[in-house]
């Protein structure tokens, strides 16, 4: 008795045909192909089923299980409704059906279409039937192709997962709407960015407050995503962070189609160039409003490096040279910080060189600010504009467990003295344990006491980096000039 493997396959599209007759389903496919089994008088080795996979799919598992099962000559016939079950690509026709399974000694047949190697005299058949279905898989991609293009144009969203910030619509397909909770978190980090603070800086901060990254955000909250490097890491990096501030999404914005496949025989995806992506604005709710949009991509444009502390000079791509209109840089001489211009370190023949401390400078610029505040500027305004960039209201729950968690640890070094003091622990067993403790101690970002801390006061008494961005749009330096040093400062208002 011949054993005979019945291979049965549904795509999505078949579901769908003959105005919702169910006639491909797999219950049908099964039915048949075994009752035609037990009329030959043959024996079912086993039923290898693939639902909702298209004919072009090469990884399809039952599909590469049978595969394995008939180069280790499990069976001795492979039977399906049609050659276009078995798979649409006439390479696979030809690798398979006509090279590797009579090498296996291993029959195929068709039962519908009539497709069958033990008859020699089909083989022309078999190949046409392959090409039609060739055909048949590049029209159909084709056809989908210009449907995606089509909902794009329109501002209907199609990806396979919300971005960060967002869900998608249950109401309305194609649409997405705001998660306050990751919408949140999406605004800290523009505020964060603006404030001062780098991309790695704004990682370390979330990551010590717990805030899970997106992808494990959405992993707690039972939501689809993917995962590309093959970890599940909670944690927030660099790259994610940058990713977020330059994402026009949050602007209520849909940029798509930057990736398309090579080839319907591949899910290989490549770049497009920028003029064919698809460019759709006011699809959705703005979680970032225009202006501090503007701001962030200002300061990402301008390439400006973080300090070492992972926060960004408050004069940082502000300061000008008067002569070559250089940005001046940052340097430190003997414990004091100073700004010259580069021009000047190369050729002195080419600029006479701008150079001012920064000390001076804080104390001229906010006493300018002091003057202009009392004269032309609204407290009213000045506190809202200083709110918003402060975002007091930042998701409690994670700034509660920063505190908590300063709290637990200067408990435990104030507990580790006390058992020092009653001999429960020796000096050196004493130092090594706080030196760990105060190291975690100082994992906790500053900003978080500054947060419970500041007030907002008018005018202001120090200079920092949210005034200089929010009021400043750039100071130019001169050369000195009988030992003095002049500046020009162009305000925002």
């Amino acid at each position: 008795m011949k054993k005979v493997a019945i291979y049965c396959r549904l795509s999505e599209e078949d579901k769908y045909k003959d105005n919702g007759v169910d006639s491909e389903s797999i219950q049908n496919q099964k039915r048949m192909l075994v009752n035609y089994v037990l009329a030959q008088g043959w024996e079912v080795y086993k039923i290898y089923s693939d639902d909702d996979y298209c004919g072009a799919d090469r990884s399809r598992p039952a599909f590469r299980e049978l595969l394995e099962d008939a180069r280790n000559k499990c069976f001795e016939i492979v039977l399906c409704k049609t050659q276009s079950r078995f798979t649409r690509e006439l390479e696979l026709v030809e690798k398979y059906i006509h090279t590797e399974f009579p090498k296996w000694g291993i029959r195929f047949i068709g039962l519908v279409d009539n497709a069958d190697t033990d008859n020699k005299g089909n083989k022309k058949a078999r190949q046409i039937n392959g090409l039609i279905n060739e055909w048949y898989l590049e029209d159909m991609s084709e056809n989908i192709k210009q449907v995606l293009t089509d909902k794009r144009k329109h501002g209907y969203f199609i990806g396979a997962f919300a971005p960060y910030g967002y869900k998608k619509d249950k109401s309305k397909k194609g649409h997405l709407v705001v998660d306050e909770e990751a919408a949140s978190i999406v605004k800290k980090i523009f505020r964060l960015f603006v404030s001062g603070y780098g991309k790695k800086a704004i990682a370390d901060y979330l990551n010590n407050l717990g805030v899970p990254n997106p992808t494990a955000y959405k992993k707690l909250h039972g939501e689809r995503f993917k995962v590309t490097s093959g970890r599940t890491s909670s944690l927030w990096n660099y790259s994610t962070v940058s990713s977020i501030l330059s994402n026009e999404v949050y602007r209520g914005h849909l940029i798509q189609g930057k990736y398309g496949s090579i080839s319907y025989k591949t899910k290989r995806n490549v770049a497009k160039p920028r003029s064919e992506w698809i460019y759709v604005e006011n699809t959705h709710e703005a979680i970032i409003e225009e202006e501090l949009w503007n701001r962030v991509k200002e300061l990402r444009e301008s390439n400006i490096k973080p300090m070492g502390n992972g926060t960004i000079n408050i004069f940082a791509n502000k300061l000008h040279c008067s002569n070559c209109g250089y940005t001046l840089r940052r340097i430190k001489v003997k414990g004091n910080y100073y700004y010259k211009c580069p021009t000047r370190a190369m050729s002195s023949e080419l600029c006479s060189g701008a150079f001012i401390s920064e000390d001076s400078l804080k104390q001229v610029t906010l006493e300018e600010f002091i003057k202009l505040c009392r004269q032309y500027i609204n407290e009213e305004k000045y506190n809202q504009m200083l709110r918003e960039c402060k975002d007091s209201n930042f998701n409690v729950p994670y700034r509660q467990e920063a505190i908590n968690y300063k709290a637990k640890y200067k408990s435990m070094l104030k507990q580790m003295y006390i058992d020092k003091l009653n001999g429960l622990i020796n000096e050196n067993e004493y130092i090594e344990l706080s030196r760990e403790l105060r190291e975690k101690l100082n994992e906790v970002p500053l900003l978080v006491e500054c947060e419970e801390q500041h007030e907002i006061i008018f005018p202001p008494k120090e200079l920092t980096r949210i005034l200089v961005d929010l009021f400043i749009d750039e100071i130019v330096i001169y050369s000195k000039v009988d030992n003095k040093v002049s500046i020009e400062i162009h305000w925002r208002f």
